[in-house]
């Protein structure tokens, strides 16, 4: 079975296919895609041996409408440790976000060190969840019981993009995280009826890349107030942590239920 991609390519741009559209109108792109397409443009246009993403901001200021994209990234600076990119996508000739990542050197691990560091979560492998996934989804999204989306407690959610995001690049881990850091704001902000929040940016940062498709989300901070919210998730693979994301988010009109297909 062919999957068909995000994104095609053409003499207009990037294409959104129909599987791109975000769950907030029958118009507009996820946002999600936003990060996977600065990601993207960026490791693609400025990414260099010896260096890994650790960090990227995208700010998400202007509804992304499903037009063709185009992605205009920048080297800031290009240093012997420390790399720093900008990225614009535009969509129908608009600017609709703008990104900022920074790429390290790296080195030897100390793994004498005695530092503290992130505790593996206690969530079930994202495979013994994942039963009877729907071939058609834009993504692939699952929760151990009691942990999902609207749970009282800790949310915990597992994340595996099988689409491509531009028809012809295979996904690598930076866009795989780009893409799932976005599930940050739905997680955290579900409420008891719907999703009531729409978020206006996300920073991730890793640790160390992401080991297979699976990425799993859990919910460590939140606060809200003035119909404005904050979060953050710890990310994980397979192999435990790997970082976190953070978004900040606004009200808007209800949207429900929550994960769209």
């Amino acid at each position: 079975m062919v999957v068909e991609p995000f994104f095609l390519p053409s003499e207009r741009g990037l294409v959104p296919g129909a599987k791109a559209v975000g769950p907030w109108a029958t118009d507009m792109l996820h946002g999600r895609l936003l990060a996977g397409l600065a990601a993207w443009a960026i490791e693609r246009d400025h990414g260099k041996d010896g260096f890994v993403p650790t960090r990227l901001t995208v700010d998400m200021f202007r509804n992304p409408p499903m037009e063709p994209a185009e992605v205009v990234t920048t080297l800031v600076r290009g240093g012997r440790r420390v790399r720093a990119m900008d990225a614009v996508v535009r969509m129908g000739g608009t600017d609709v976000s703008r990104a900022s990542a920074l790429f390290l050197g790296t080195g030897e691990d100390q793994m004498d060190d005695p530092v503290a560091v992130s505790p593996p979560w206690d969530a079930s492998p994202a495979d013994e969840l994942a039963v009877d996934m729907d071939d058609e989804a834009s993504f692939d999204v699952v929760s151990p019981a009691d942990r999902g989306f609207g749970a009282t407690g800790v949310r915990q959610a597992w994340i595996r993009d099988r689409r491509q995001l531009v028809r012809g690049v295979e996904l690598t881990p930076f866009v795989r995280a780009a893409l799932a850091a976005d599930l940050a704001s739905p997680l955290a902000n579900f409420g008891a009826e719907g999703l009531d929040y729409i978020n206006a940016d996300l920073t991730l940062h890793l640790g160390r890349l992401p080991e297979g498709e699976w990425i799993g989300t859990e919910t460590a901070h939140r606060v809200a107030g003035n119909g404005v919210s904050m979060a953050v998730c710890t990310l994980h693979d397979h192999r435990g942590p790997i970082g976190a994301s953070t978004v900040c988010a606004v009200r808007n009109p209800r949207m429900a239920p929550f994960p769209p297909s």
